[in-house]
C-alpha cells in the first residue's frame, strides 16, 4: 500500500496536512534511496576487497613472525651473558675477597686468581659471599701454600747509644756526682772515700 495523496484526502485529512506530510514521506524515501544505492555501490567492491583480502593471506605475515622469533632469541641470548657476565664478575670478587683473606695479595693474588679460574667459576655464592670455599681452602693449602705471605712484627730499631758521656757508659758526668754527693750527704751525713 502506497502513500498517495489520493489515500490521504480519502482518509478526511485536510488539503494543507496532506502536503506536509506527503513531504516528509518523500525526505524519507530519497534518504533510504540514498542510503541503498551506497550499499548498492559497496556491494560492488565486495568481491575486489576479498580479492585483496585472499592475496595477503597467501602472502603470509610478511616473515614478521620469523622475524621476532629471531629477535626474541637473541634477546634472550644477549639476557643470559649479561647474566653469566655479572655472575663471573661477582664470583671473581668474592675470590679475591677471600684470598686476601688468607693473606694472599699483590702479584701473588693475581697468580691465584688466574690459577683458580676454574674453582672459581665453580663457586656458588649467597648474598655476595662464597657459599662453600672448600676447593678455595684446598688451593691455598695446596699449590698456592707459597703464595700466602707471612705476617712478621718486628719492634722498633734500638741503636746502641754513642760513647762519650751523654748517655751512660763508662764515664762519669763530674757535675752529676757532685749531685750525687750533695744529695747523698744531706740524706746519710758525710760518706768516706775510699
Amino acid at each position: 500500500m502506497a502513500l498517495t495523496r489520493k489515500f490521504l484526502k480519502a482518509m478526511g485529512i485536510d488539503e494543507e496536512k496532506v502536503e506536509q506530510i506527503v513531504e516528509a514521506h518523500s525526505e524519507t524515501v530519497n534518504g533510504l534511496k540514498d542510503q541503498l544505492a551506497g550499499l548498492r555501490a559497496d556491494a560492488e567492491k565486495l568481491p575486489d576487497v576479498q580479492k585483496e583480502l585472499d592475496a595477503l593471506k597467501a602472502a603470509g605475515d610478511g616473515g614478521f613472525e620469523e622475524k621476532y622469533q629471531a629477535e626474541h632469541r637473541a634477546f634472550e641470548e644477549y639476557k643470559s651473558q649479561v647474566s653469566a657476565k655479572e655472575r663471573k664478575t661477582a664470583q671473581e670478587a668474592a675470590a679475591r675477597g677471600y684470598f686476601q683473606s688468607k693473606n694472599i695479595t699483590g702479584k701473588a693474588l693475581e697468580i691465584a686468581m688466574r690459577g683458580s679460574a676454574g674453582e672459581i667459576s665453580a663457586l656458588e655464592l649467597e648474598d655476595g659471599k662464597i657459599k662453600d670455599p672448600a676447593a678455595l681452602d684446598a688451593l691455598i693449602n695446596g699449590d698456592f701454600s707459597a703464595l700466602v705471605g707471612q705476617t712478621v712484627t718486628q719492634g722498633a730499631d734500638t741503636p746502641t747509644p754513642p760513647a762519650g758521656g751523654t748517655g751512660g757508659g763508662d764515664s762519669v758526668n763530674p757535675r752529676a756526682a757532685q749531685l750525687y754527693t750533695a744529695y747523698h750527704s744531706n740524706l746519710y751525713g758525710e760518706t768516706k772515700k775510699e
